[in-house]
């Protein structure tokens, strides 16, 4: 069963300030419905906190607007995918997977799970423990309960980044094919990562942010990695990375 998929998500802020850190002023940004958002940026620069505003994870936070197209509230249609992969250590991969279901005293849709972990290459390790992972099939694990969670909304921390080379193009293929019609936030620090699957593009910088015009690549997501046109937009895209760390390193 499908989610009611058919809003779009609007923060408004004037000032946004954690202590004395000045992070955004005149913060306008809106998630598309439908669509993949990507934030990109140098490391501290509000990415994360921007994402868990989103999720309503940062507690006491004022000044702050945030909006649902169609009036209702936010807080039930989110999933949310952390840096970390939050698994429990005494429970098994499918279990683990199942998480969300058993917190809520559901049913979890089994067949699904198991389906799932078979496309990302576990099907052999859904009775592991997580200590006998290794970190990219850690986060294989996190994104296929991810995904399980089935909300319009899907919140994503780096969810690639402790994967070979080889691997994040699959999982960014299967997340695109999966997510392919849910509302997308994702961070990331991989340029190439972004083209590949945003409709469009962030680039965070300076203290306090200030949101420019996106970037938005043509064509579909997700786009091949062997597109010289591709190419050339993650040069471009390298060029303005490293400015705007240079600009906040000074």
């Amino acid at each position: 069963m499908k989610p009611d998929q058919n809003f779009s998500i609007s923060i408004k802020a004037d000032r946004l300030a954690f202590g004395a850190v000045f992070l955004f002023e005149h913060l306008d940004f809106t998630l598309k419905k439908n669509e993949w958002t990507c934030l990109l940026g140098p490391s501290g620069v509000g990415k994360t906190t921007l994402l868990r505003i989103v999720a309503d994870l940062v507690p006491n936070i004022k000044n702050v607007i945030a909006k649902c197209s169609d009036n209702k509230p936010l807080n039930g249609r989110t999933s949310y995918m952390a840096q970390d992969d939050l698994l429990l250590p005494w429970l098994s991969v499918l279990d683990n997977v199942l998480l969300g279901y058993k917190l809520r005293s559901k049913q979890g849709d089994r067949s699904k799970a198991l389906n799932l972990l078979q496309m990302v290459g576990l099907s052999s390790n859904i009775d592991d423990l997580p200590d006998k992972l290794s970190g990219g099939m850690r986060q294989r694990v996190a994104l296929v309960r991810t995904i399980m969670e089935n909300r319009p909304v899907v919140l994503m921390d780096e969810p690639f980044s402790s994967l070979d080379a080889i691997t994040r193009v699959r999982m960014q293929d299967i997340a695109a094919d999966l997510l392919g019609d849910r509302t997308v936030l994702l961070i990331t620090h991989d340029p190439m990562e972004a083209l590949r699957l945003g409709d469009r593009i962030h680039i965070l910088s300076g203290r306090p942010v200030k949101f420019i015009t996106p970037i938005i690549p043509e064509g579909t997501r997700p786009r091949s990695i062997t597109d010289t046109q591709l190419l050339k937009e993650q040069a471009s895209l390298l060029t303005r990375l490293s400015n705007a760390s240079t600009l906040d390193l000074g």
